[in-house]
């Protein structure tokens, strides 16, 4: 039994270290030891490892191992798209040999075979729509449709022209280092798809996280009800209640159980561990961009609408520094303003308030149904639609 329980904490620690290096920098896990581990993995390892190699091969192994990082994280690379077809079609291959012997069970019947099947083939399509489609490339041929249909609102986008596309740069967009191109209602570059999320695949990006979520929970339940059929069809509770005289009650009897389960189907566990857990990270990630779209902002803007309230806060500390100077040297001459009254100063109007209505006013959120409609219909074919049909009429 002390095998099988290092076996599972080996399991677990596996598991913490893939979800770790996977999805240590998702914002849900800011300041937790996950967030740390993901640092060590991507860059104290590799620190560690190029002051090695330095040591070891000189400046021509350092360069080397420059380049590598520059093909893997700079530029666009097929690297994560692998390892993600890796991990469906492993986690199914082993799910499929682990636990489909056992189907039809007595809570499971024969169908979930091809229903687990099509539901893994619709989560690929999903990926290889998100990967391949475009994003949205703002070129000099279509920059009129997106300056129309994205307006600035003159407090994080004002205009001006990118200084590497040589083109206006429309409201909401952005040019994109890795992929070399402006993207219009740019979200964020997504290196497991390998491809910009903006205004033309978003809403494949929301069904691919929602479906995956989906996905990881259906395979959790089933494998749990592969369980509880075992248990049924071995008569577990019953032999330990008749035989061994364990009390017939759920906290009397879940440790027996869950130890035989440990014993007789370690593998089936941690697969419904694994994608319980994935589950729960995919169903965060997108509960976070949900909220995004139903507010009609990305995540680029997120971090657009934080620096410029730093910098309100800093100007505010500016201002208020100056008016104590200012107070100061008045307080020097004889002149004495009469006090201010208490009740004005609990009411004063905080100076950051304004920039918590500039963020709540945001002039792109139309409301829930208009944002939903402008994720699943986006703005420029629907501008491109109507320009298209005002020059046939």
């Amino acid at each position: 039994m002390g095998v099988q329980w290092l076996l599972v904490c080996h399991g677990l620690v596996t598991l913490l270290v893939l979800v770790s290096f996977l999805c240590g920098q998702w914002p849900i896990f800011d300041g937790t030891p996950i967030q740390r581990i993901n640092h060590f993995l991507h860059f104290g390892i590799c620190d560690y490892f190029q002051r090695f190699v330095g040591f070891v091969f000189g400046a021509k192994g350092t360069n080397a191992i420059q380049s590598v990082e520059y093909f893997c994280c700079d530029r666009p690379n097929p690297i994560l798209q692998v390892l993600y077809l890796a991990i469906i079609g492993g986690t199914y291959y082993l799910v499929a040999t682990s636990s489909f012997r056992y189907i039809p069970g007595y809570y499971i019947g024969e169908v979930h075979r091809y229903i687990s099947f099509f539901a893994v083939g619709v989560g690929v399509l999903l990926f290889l729509l998100t990967s391949l489609s475009d994003p949205g490339t703002v070129k000099s041929d279509n920059v009129s449709v997106y300056l129309s249909a994205y307006p600035y609102d003159n407090v994080i986008y004002s205009e001006k022209e990118c200084s590497t596309c040589k083109i206006l740069k429309p409201a909401r967009s952005k040019h994109c280092s890795i992929c070399g191109r402006c993207v219009a209602r740019f979200d964020h570059h997504c290196g497991w798809m390998n491809n910009c999320i903006g205004e033309r695949n978003i809403h494949y990006f929301m069904a691919f996280l929602l479906w995956h979520t989906l996905l990881c929970i259906y395979g959790a339940v089933a494998i749990g009800l592969i369980l509880a059929g075992q248990v049924k069809e071995f008569r577990v509770i019953d032999i330990l209640t008749v035989y061994y005289g364990v009390q017939n009650s759920f906290v009397s009897l879940s440790p027996h159980v869950i130890q035989w389960l440990v014993g007789a189907y370690n593998t089936q566990i941690l697969l419904m561990m694994f994608l319980a857990i994935v589950a729960l990270l995919i169903a965060g990630f997108f509960g976070y961009h949900a909220k995004l779209c139903l507010t009609n902002t990305t995540t680029n803007e997120t971090f657009k609408w934080q620096d410029y309230i730093n910098w309100q806060r800093k100007l505010s500390e500016a201002r208020a520094s100056s008016a104590a100077l200012k107070a100061s040297i008045n307080g020097l001459t004889n002149e004495r303003k009469p006090p201010e009254s208490k009740w004005r100063t609990i009411f004063r109007r905080s100076p950051l308030e304004d920039v918590e209505v500039v963020v709540k006013n945001n002039i792109y959120d139309k409301g829930f149904f208009l944002n939903v409609l402008e994720i699943i219909f986006p703005l420029s074919r629907r501008r491109l639609y109507a320009n298209t049909k005002l020059k046939s009429g």
